[in-house]
């Protein structure tokens, strides 16, 4: 099967059920007969006018409200037809057969159960188009932003990427975890801008480390690797305004014995935090710009350097974060907030983050964030909570 054929097959899904990637239970099953009810309700209402005033024309409601309640591109023309019956009966019962504003009525109807027909068909192709966008975009994003492993060599690892383009799952922000034979290295960054142009340049900057982490011993020329990089994929793509294109980054290489090696270029300083708590902003020494504003052959970033103990860990992160605004202009405030967050798993603490800056700005977020938590764990160490937990379970009453 062609991977055409795949996707529309993943998007089609048996019949009739709903698509992929569409909201379900929007309409409740039981407001399919909504329709009907207020054929009733009209019905009703002439019953009781005792001849003196038809409402027979407010059946002409009735198929639009069927096409606006239903997916089925049927159910419009179906309940125009219910309506057609009733308003014969209800004109027989008025003695208005041969009238105007029975003939009115009946031309009306079945016009507005054809618009509904139409309506609901175009709606229906919109929704498989959308569900076909947000499937591929889904594709593209696990080839180019690859799912994190629980354990990377020497450190648990986690990843939250929410993209701020609506219906879409990729955006600018990047990361990616290796594990090589120089330690765990990871890449946090953010490209500048939107689009198709900036999910380009991400795929050239991720292409890239996947390659020089692994063959570059020296962290800082990782960063020149990628330099190199962006600078040939930007020229070769001919971006419009390649001159104003550049990326943040950061990047942190951890050793099995717990030195860690950090390179910043033009992005915001990873979180420390300690497993007695104490949290550390790991900025750099001397500021250095983003990739694509330097040439490439004069990007030789400074390397910082940490030791970590077990169960620390270390957050990267994008301004997406720390941009993040609520109604009064207040950023959100990751420094006083991350310590309170930072209890459980890496999983836990990302999805508790990811919901305080939503709670903060109050609605979704307007710009890319993608959030990488690094806990240093050895293979065979225990912590000294987890061993807190083991020694309480091994106690019998």
């Amino acid at each position: 099967m062609s991977a055409t054929g795949w996707i529309r097959e993943r998007i089609a899904g048996p019949a009739p059920g709903p698509l992929p990637g569409t909201a379900t239970g929007t309409w409740p099953r039981l407001s399919h007969a909504l329709p009907l009810i207020g054929m009733l309700l009209v019905a009703s209402l002439d019953w009781f006018s005792n001849n003196r005033v038809t409402v027979e024309p407010a059946l002409t409601a009735v198929p639009a409200l069927a096409a606006v309640v239903s997916r089925r591109t049927w159910y419009p023309l179906f309940i125009g037809a219910v309506a057609e019956a009733v308003a014969f009966l209800m004109a027989a019962y008025n003695q208005v057969l041969g009238e105007s504003v029975h003939t009115a009525t009946v031309l009306a109807i079945a016009l507005v159960a054809g618009i509904g027909w139409v309506s609901a068909t175009l709606r229906l192709r919109q929704e498989r188009a959308l569900a076909e966008a947000q499937l591929v975009a889904e594709i593209a994003r696990r080839v180019l932003l690859r799912s994190v492993p629980d354990r990377v060599g020497s450190v648990r690892a986690a990843v939250h990427y929410a993209a701020a383009a609506a219906h879409a799952s990729i955006g600018g922000d990047l990361y990616e975890v290796v594990n090589t034979r120089h330690g765990v290295r990871a890449v946090v960054g953010d490209v500048r801008g939107k689009g198709l142009n900036a999910v380009e340049t991400a795929a050239a900057v991720l292409g890239a480390f996947r390659e020089a982490a692994h063959q570059e011993p020296a962290l800082e020329r990782v960063a020149g690797w990628l330099a190199v990089s962006l600078d040939r994929a930007l020229h070769e793509n001919d971006h419009p305004g390649v001159e104003e294109e550049f990326v943040t980054l950061v990047l942190i290489g951890v050793c099995p014995d717990g030195n860690a090696e950090i390179v910043n270029c033009g992005h915001p300083g990873p979180m420390l935090i300690r497993t007695d708590g104490e949290l550390e902003l790991l900025e750099p020494a001397e500021p250095v710009p983003p990739l694509g504003v330097l040439d490439p052959a004069d990007v030789r970033p400074p390397i910082q350097r940490v030791t970590f103990r077990p169960g620390d860990r270390v957050l990267l992160y994008t301004d997406g974060v720390i941009e993040a605004r609520d109604d009064r202009g207040v950023f959100y405030p990751l420094g006083e907030r991350l310590p309170g967050l930072a209890v459980g798993g890496p999983v836990e603490v990302l999805r508790r983050l990811h919901e305080d800056v939503v709670r903060h700005v109050g609605h979704k977020l307007g710009d890319d964030a993608a959030m990488l938590l690094l806990q240093y764990e050895p293979t065979g160490c225990r912590l000294p909570h987890q061993a807190g937990q083991q020694a309480a379970g091994a106690v019998t009453p």
